[in-house]
């Protein structure tokens, strides 16, 4: 699909000539070509902006393959969000207020009235790093009672799902100085939301926490989202960097 044929490359250079033409022209032509060659190139633009996006996310990657974590041989599911996977189309987000989203699958909620945080994707450039992108919470003054950062599952996480996995979460996280961040996961099935807690250590190691299922009362069938709230206590004046984040399943051993 890559390698277009003569006839392809022939007629590429020809629109390559074209534009360049028009575009050399365009104080010459009247109003309504002009309006008429914009309309056209406003098409091919949006053609070739999704491209080199689609491109990009991929050239950015390290050369191995970014979807290489740890798993264990008996899980049946595994995860690296698109934030630390590939390149967002927007980089970052300042004064955030609650319930902004970074990609599809970050959101971020407090109760601050003075949005003075700013949540963006960084590139992670060395060579221990198995994700090719970070992401960033940089908070100043705070007077909230509460700072969360969501992280919605995708819908592979529900299929099969049952009391008897164990939920798997490895990071790398990175705090300027002393923070206290919990790790709850969510799990609504029908009316109801069932949630386990765990401390994440921020020690800038790669860590591993688990979420046994075992614990809660989980209706199976009726399980229809998961998410996952990173919870930070007392941010203020704070720059924390999660490296990495990633998420496997596999069923608990039976005795």
């Amino acid at each position: 699909m890559f390698k277009p044929s003569w006839l392809t490359r022939f007629a590429l250079v020809k629109a390559k000539g074209f534009w360049k033409r028009t575009s050399h022209n365009a104080d010459q032509v009247t109003m309504s070509d002009l309006a008429a060659a914009r309309h056209r190139a406003k098409d091919l633009q949006s053609i070739l902006a999704d491209f080199i996006f689609k491109a990009d996310y991929r050239l950015a990657r390290p050369q191995y393959d970014n979807e290489v974590f740890y798993k264990p041989p008996d899980a049946d599911w595994s995860w690296r969000p698109e934030l630390w996977s590939g390149q967002l189309r927007q980089k970052g987000l300042v004064g955030v207020g609650s319930s902004s989203k970074l990609g599809n699958e970050v959101s971020l909620f407090h109760d601050c009235e003075a949005n003075e945080m700013t949540l963006r994707q960084i590139r992670n450039y060395r060579e221990k790093d198995l994700a090719p992108f970070g992401m960033q919470l940089e908070v100043y003054e705070f007077s909230g009672s509460f700072l969360s950062v969501a992280l919605d599952f995708p819908p592979k996480a529900i299929a099969g799902l049952n009391s008897r996995h164990i939920v798997h979460m490895e990071t790398v996280i990175e705090c300027e100085k002393p923070l206290e961040i919990f790790g709850r996961l969510n799990i609504r099935h029908g009316p109801n939301v069932e949630q386990i807690v765990r401390a994440l250590p921020t020690d800038g190691k790669s860590q591993i926490i688990e979420f046994d299922l075992g614990y809660v009362n989980l209706i199976e069938k009726r399980v229809e989202h998961i998410w996952l709230d990173l919870i930070f206590e007392e941010p203020s004046m704070n720059d924390v960097i999660l490296r990495d984040v990633t998420f496997h399943r596999r069923p608990r051993a039976e005795f």
